[in-house]
């Protein structure tokens, strides 16, 4: 099948949606558990360790900056949508069965963005492609390999 675009371009295409979903899942999260960008919904950071709100954001987080950077990203980005499975069906299906009936239309969205990413990779430049490279030598040569990548 052919593409419209060269590969090239689908990787940074891919890059470019794993920056931003990682970056507004990771602002759910720091706006949670610190109070920043509007703050946590609901008017109140949970308490260190509660479950499941304090857990989320710390997903919502960690998980976002790492999908952000690219770095573990097949595993954060399928617990980010693992979290967020878990989201919609405990807090908003029970509500409707639709989620524009029951507010679950973000929940879903990022659920299956990142099921998305989990299954294709991360694109280009993700500093998985970079990272396991800086620390490998050559046995033959004793040289460090140049850095895969875009």
């Amino acid at each position: 099948m052919r593409t419209l675009l060269p590969d090239r371009w689908n990787r940074l295409l891919l890059c470019l949606f794993r920056v931003v979903t990682g970056l507004l899942f990771a602002c759910h999260g720091a706006a949670t558990l610190f109070g920043v960008l509007g703050g946590p919904e609901g008017g109140h950071a949970p308490t260190f360790g509660q479950w499941p709100g304090w857990w989320a954001a710390a997903i919502e987080l960690v998980g976002g900056l790492l999908v952000l950077l690219g770095l573990g990203t097949r595993g954060a980005a399928l617990l980010c949508s693992g979290s967020m499975a878990y989201a919609y069906f405990s807090v908003h299906q029970q509500h409707a069965l639709l989620p524009i009936q029951n507010g679950g239309e973000p929940a879903v969205l990022f659920c299956w963005s990142f099921l998305t990413i989990a299954v294709v990779g991360p694109g280009a430049l993700a500093l998985d492609a970079v990272l396991p490279a800086l620390g490998r030598r050559d046995t033959a040569t004793g040289r460090r390999p140049a850095p895969a990548g875009d």
